[in-house]
């Protein structure tokens, strides 16, 4: 029997996008033959991982994991909402949610490459990855995570599996699992009003001097009202000043001082934000293949 070494198995692998492990089960049920490896691969997992490497990953989920004073928080994408229901890519979303936890990853790379396996796929996360792609037909992708660790208590909240908040704190819980839900539900960019970032200002300050030229108020009433809008809109994104969810008579930075509770650093996923996702237009694309067919005739 012919030795199966490295490179074929890389080599395997560059030409038919399959899992590592896979590659190497199939060159040696071939018994080293590269095309019947390959044969075997495409019966087994199809063309699907190399297919689906180019699709928009803008559905998925968001998992957290906590132990301690260290916690970590994951987004996870897929293509379809169906997706995420499904079994195998919960678990993958919610082993690599602990492995960012206990390894300390520097990004998505170093994640992938930490030991793990999973459905018979292995023994790193990214060839469990790889072969999910492959066994569920569609592409899933590890997009960004967040690990916190050191004195600070960490809370974690998940709304179903979109919303995902990670609260670095010191003093109560409850306290600290209620910001957690709060903001789940109202979303902030900071901590405080001084932390909101520049770009975002920018974009106020010129939807704010848009409005005001529209009012054809003098020059200097009109940049009071340029003002008074940017300072609106910095109180109410930024999460001390928010008023609280579950008592409106009062602030968040309130709240936690009657609970002598400080919060240090919070992290907010949604998933999917940011990323453009494809609409298809059915009508637009069949009567661009008639008139494909009809200009071929």
């Amino acid at each position: 029997m012919a030795a199966i070494t490295a490179s074929m198995v890389a080599e395997l692998r560059a030409k038919t996008d399959a899992p590592m492990m896979e590659c190497k089960k199939a060159l040696t049920e071939a018994e080293g033959d590269m095309a019947k490896a390959e044969e075997l691969l495409r019966v087994k997992l199809g063309t699907k991982a190399g297919k689906a490497a180019s699709r928009v990953t803008a559905e998925g989920v968001v998992t957290s994991f906590v132990n301690g004073t260290t916690g970590a928080m994951i987004e996870v994408n897929c293509e379809t909402d169906f997706v995420t229901k499904n079994d195998s890519f919960l678990a993958l979303a919610n082993a690599a949610a602990k492995l960012v936890a206990e390894h300390n990853p520097l990004d998505i790379a170093a994640l992938g490459e930490l030991p793990y396996s999973q459905d018979g796929f292995g023994p790193t996360l990214e060839e469990v990855r790889k072969g999910l792609i492959g066994k569920i037909g569609e592409n899933m992708s590890f997009r960004r995570f967040k690990r916190a660790a050191g004195a600070a208590k960490i809370a974690n909240y998940l709304h179903g599996t979109r919303i995902g908040v990670l609260v670095e704190y010191e003093g109560d819980e409850t306290a600290a699992k209620d910001v957690a839900m709060h903001v789940a539900a109202m979303k902030p960019v900071s901590l405080t009003s001084a932390e909101v970032p520049a770009d975002l200002i920018e974009k106020e300050r010129s939807v704010a001097a848009a409005k005001a030229a529209e009012s054809g108020k003098p020059a200097d009433i009109a940049t009071k009202m340029v003002e008074g809008s940017v300072q609106k809109y910095l109180k109410e994104v930024s999460l001390f000043n928010q008023s609280f969810v579950k008592n409106d008579k009062q602030t968040v930075e309130q709240m936690l001082k009657a609970a002598d509770t400080t919060v240090k650093a919070f992290t907010l996923y949604v998933v999917g934000e940011g990323i453009e996702k494809k609409v298809d237009d059915f009508a637009a694309e069949v009567a661009a293949q008639v008139a494909a067919a009809q200009g071929a005739a």
